[in-house]
């Protein structure tokens, strides 16, 4: 049997699982046209009769659902959650979202939402800054002394994770995971994004860590090169 589609499922699931909800906003890759063969419906619902907000996976309709359940006053922590960590899961589902169950409480969330992805996460302090610099280091230093692939190919993955934190985080914008930090460093930077994704094929094909040790030295140059002599946490 051919599964309905993804608005007319996600109102299915509301009206079968949540029929008492104040309002439902159906996000993610179906909100914007996106939406691949294994696709999810991101689903926030808000409901007032819930004791706490939680998360849920399961599968209903022929679709795997993700449902994010709040009540009205909960949402906002963990929209502000999601700003501290760099990350607006929440609020970017809810800001590309669609309304299946509307109410003036959508519109305020969106307005909300979008504000919060609008401003980007908060400076690093120079504290933090100093840390991700050592960490950065630390990672090349084993990546250069690495003899064994395995090693060097574990290596690769940290310090490419680190690396796309680290420059979209001190220009203050929102970092991503899995395929988002291709779409969060394209969404800033095409060059840079191309350059990393080139960078790390160039590796995983050729065996060549030059490209890599490379953008990184260039990602920290700005903020005083690669740290190790004179690095300190806790001393004063």
């Amino acid at each position: 049997m051919e599964r309905k589609s993804a608005l007319e499922s996600a109102k299915l699931f509301v009206d079968q699982y949540f029929p008492n909800c104040r309002a439902a906003i159906l996000g993610g890759s179906v909100a914007r046209k996106e939406a691949t063969s294994t696709s999810d419906l991101d689903i926030v619902i808000i409901d007032d009769t819930i004791d706490h907000s939680y998360r849920e996976s399961m599968v209903a309709f022929g679709w795997p659902i993700e449902v994010f359940v709040h009540h009205a006053t909960s949402y906002p922590s963990f929209f502000a959650m999601d700003a501290a960590i760099g990350r607006p899961t929440l609020p970017r589902i809810v800001a590309e979202g669609i309304a299946i169950r509307d109410h003036e409480i959508v519109s305020v969330m969106q307005v909300e939402a979008k504000e919060i992805i609008a401003k980007g996460p908060a400076d690093w302090s120079a504290e933090t800054i100093k840390v991700q610099r050592y960490t950065l280091t630390d990672f090349v230093d084993d990546f250069i002394g690495a003899t064994a692939r395995e090693e060097a190919v574990c290596i690769a993955l940290s310090l490419a994770t680190t690396l796309q934190e680290f420059y979209l985080r001190i220009n203050n914008r929102w970092i991503g995971e899995s395929k988002w930090i291709y779409r969060e460093l394209k969404r800033y930077d095409q060059r840079f994004a191309d350059r990393y994704i080139n960078a790390i094929e160039y590796f995983y094909k050729k065996g060549e860590k030059q490209p890599l040790i490379d953008l990184v030295d260039q990602v920290l140059e700005p903020h005083g090169g690669r740290l190790f002599e004179g690095f300190s946490l806790g001393k004063e």
